[in-house]
């Protein structure tokens, strides 16, 4: 391998880095910025936990994909493994937090389908950004 080949793979390593980082900043915000409009929302109104629920699983599904898009330019080719790479990292940072914070029994069946709504989410906005033409460079 030449250098020029490694320079290359790094860069391109590095700039994968970057966009991951930024997908799951994008969507730590969106969840921040959803929670607290719900939380208003719940405290005006007499919701039941079920819709909670429902709310709640929209919401990390929300974030994850405007996180995978923040991440995938359009047209990127790597698009479905770096919004998969969103969603999990994302998921698993969430499940992490709520298995330290909360105190509660583990369940691996409900942590696992997180992770795996967290792929499915970021991998589909993925693919979507990456079957997108890519934006007309404005000269």
């Amino acid at each position: 391998m030449t250098q020029y080949t490694a320079r290359r793979r790094k860069k391109s390593a590095d700039k994968g880095r970057t966009a991951l980082a930024r997908g799951v900043l994008t969507a730590v915000a969106v969840t921040a910025a959803a929670v607290c409009l719900f939380a208003v929302v719940i405290a005006l109104t007499d919701m039941e936990d079920r819709f909670v629920r429902i709310v709640n699983q929209l919401i990390k599904a929300g974030a994850v994909a405007a996180g995978a898009c923040a991440a995938v330019p359009r047209g990127e080719s790597a698009g479905p493994r770096r919004g998969i790479g969103v969603g999990l990292a994302y998921m698993g940072l969430g499940v992490l937090l709520y298995a330290l914070l909360s105190g509660q029994r583990f369940e691996p069946l409900a942590y696992a389908l997180d992770l795996g709504m967290g792929a499915a989410a970021g991998g589909l906005t993925g693919m979507l950004r990456a079957g997108m033409e890519p934006k007309a460079k404005s000269a």
